[in-house]
């Protein structure tokens, strides 16, 4: 579906935003109408949400891409990249969640230390410095992850499941992920090591709102992360 929101003139047109959509209709349109002060192109994945959410992200501007029924966030982070290097215009992919956690600020910061530094990968990490309080619970599990990754993977990261990346095009043509759910953060990992291209990672902090807490995703993903670490 395309865009019924002409974009802002100023925007940057090569790096084109991912987002994986399931059931965050209270946010979505605030989401894009915010990323599109900045980004011309932003496609939703659409994962068989029943909430309206598909109709909202395609209202406040975004291309639109949707899967009939849940698959999940691997499946639809994927349908989002292939999506995007459709388009010619498309330098960079920017991963970006679809509940509000993620500051533009850092988006554009890793774009700009991606461009400057001629990076294939910058993976955004919420600890590298303190502003990011995700509780002691979540803390826990994501280090864990963070353990698994590193022993699986040729990359040493110190956030192994942070939405927040920023993929060059040569990179994001080797990324197929098989793995639909929460495992396909590792996956993800592990298939841009093997690409051999220079990455970094850079400072970003993820923004526990009273929405998201309120949703219980803190804790559900913890579970969930933990559950497809162990059986992927």
């Amino acid at each position: 579906m395309s865009s019924r929101v002409p974009a802002p003139r100023t925007a940057d047109r090569h790096a084109w935003i991912v987002i994986p959509l399931f059931n965050e209709a209270s946010v979505i349109g605030r989401v894009i109408a915010e990323l599109r002060e900045h980004f011309v192109n932003i496609v939703c994945v659409d994962d068989g949400s029943s909430d309206g959410s598909a109709r909202l992200a395609a209202d406040a501007g975004a291309h639109l891409v949707q899967h009939p029924v849940n698959l999940g966030q691997g499946a639809a982070l994927q349908t989002g990249i292939e999506f995007a290097l459709g388009h010619a215009d498309c330098d960079y992919i920017v991963t970006f969640d679809a509940d509000g956690q993620h500051r533009i600020e850092d988006a554009l910061g890793m774009l700009e230390k991606a461009r400057s530094e001629d990076l294939a990968i910058v993976f955004g990490s919420r600890f590298l410095d303190d502003r990011t309080n995700p509780g002691w619970v979540k803390r826990v599990v994501l280090k864990t992850a963070v353990w698994v990754t590193n022993m699986t993977t040729s990359l040493k990261l110190t956030d192994a499941h942070n939405g927040l990346r920023v993929i060059r095009r040569d990179a994001a043509e080797q990324i197929d992920l098989k793995q639909d759910r929460m495992a396909h953060a590792t996956e993800i990992v592990l298939q841009l090591g093997h690409t051999g291209l220079p990455w970094a990672e850079y400072p970003v902090e993820l923004l526990y709102t009273d929405y998201s807490k309120a949703k219980g995703q803190s804790v559900l993903n913890s579970v969930n992360i933990l559950v497809d670490l162990v059986v992927r």
